[in-house]
């Protein structure tokens, strides 16, 4: 901020301590205190209201050229795009053409599959897991406590 060597303090305390006196030269100071701190804050303020502002213009010229990209890019796209719906009707007229309307194009009925993807087909058959043991079905730990828990002969 301001460039104030020590001996120039000095010499501004000196004069202070002249023209101000001994008895109120800590109110002083301390008024002069309070005034450049206040003053150092509203530097930082200003600053960072700068810098704000600056980062704001800096993300609107990205924002636009991003939204510059974009259009590019859709641009690009829709002219690709009605390049190939042209390419398309070309091919299509000619194949068809071709067929001269003698035959037409046979398209197959749809048949369903058969698969039930619902039902689990596991690798391993039942009668071996029913055999070693292996659990197929989810129990509570309290459930199973009460399954293996022994019974009592009266």
């Amino acid at each position: 901020m301001i460039d104030i060597g020590l001996s120039k303090m000095a010499l501004i305390g000196a004069v202070a301590l002249i023209v101000i006196g001994p008895e109120k030269l800590p109110r002083v100071a301390r008024t002069v205190g309070t005034l450049l701190g206040k003053a150092q804050r509203y530097v930082s303020d200003v600053k960072a209201e700068v810098n704000r502002s600056m980062e704001l213009d800096e993300l609107k010229k990205m924002k636009d050229t991003v939204e510059s990209a974009a259009r590019d890019v859709q641009n690009s796209i829709q002219t690709s795009a009605s390049e190939f719906e042209k390419d398309w009707a070309a091919a299509t007229d000619t194949s068809n053409s071709d067929l001269n309307g003698s035959q037409a194009a046979v398209v197959p009925a749809y048949k369903h599959p058969g698969k039930n993807w619902r039902l689990k087909r596991g690798a391993v058959p039942q009668w071996y897991k029913a055999r070693s043991g292996v659990r197929t079905k989810a129990q509570s730990g309290a459930a199973r406590v009460a399954r293996f828990r022994p019974r009592k002969f009266h």
